[in-house]
């Protein structure tokens, strides 16, 4: 299992459009294959800073994933929706394994 975590710097005066294109985001991905975390917008301390996380099988996964999401209307509307409104300034994109696990039952 691979967790993509997405660091986003966003337009601090547009941070109502991260919030519907996270919300976007949280129908096209499910449906698309990537057991979506969650998309994380500013709340407090840094304005400019945003999040979103996903886990995907596999590298080989992924790429099965971004094409099929890349068909999605949804998805494609989604991503014309940033590109038209520019509330992303910057996007960096990163794969972790998990290496806290087995974790405590509480």
């Amino acid at each position: 299992m691979l967790t993509c975590i997405i660091r986003y710097e966003i337009d601090p005066t547009k941070r109502a459009e991260f919030q519907q294109y996270a919300r976007n985001w949280g129908q096209a991905i499910p449906r698309c294959g990537a057991d979506l975390i969650g998309y994380y917008a500013p709340h407090e301390g840094s304005t400019t800073l945003a999040y979103g996380i996903y886990n995907v099988q596999s590298l080989a996964h992924y790429e099965e994933y971004r094409a099929t999401l890349a068909k999605d209307p949804l998805g494609r509307e989604n991503y014309e929706f940033a590109m038209r409104e520019k509330f992303i300034l910057k996007e960096d994109r990163t794969f972790l394994t998990l290496a806290s696990a087995p974790h405590a039952k509480p």
